[in-house]
């Protein structure tokens, strides 16, 4: 299935590590739906998987998506789990 990433982190967070998603910060979701597609599958990044199941929660209860996944443990469980070498903070 076609994956989307997106990242909603801060300008900063995003620039000291990523896996390569699209940055729309949390606050400027909801001036960016059109960013989020529909009908791929979503996966939300963020540091620790909190606000990207905040941003998930809010798309879902106000916009319809059904298609959106948390990345549980954020960048920090990615860079645990998947890449050792990738900075952590």
């Amino acid at each position: 299935m076609d994956t989307q990433i997106i990242d909603v982190r801060e300008e900063d967070e995003y620039a000291y590590a990523n896996i390569g998603g699209e940055l729309i910060p949390m606050g400027s979701v909801p001036h960016n739906i059109d960013r989020i597609s529909p009908s791929r599958f979503v996966v939300m990044v963020c540091h620790a998987g909190i606000r990207s199941a905040a941003v998930i929660n809010y798309l879902e209860t106000n916009h319809d998506f059904d298609n959106l996944y948390n990345l549980e443990g954020g960048i920090t469980a990615w860079a645990q789990n998947v890449d050792p070498t990738m900075p952590t903070y």
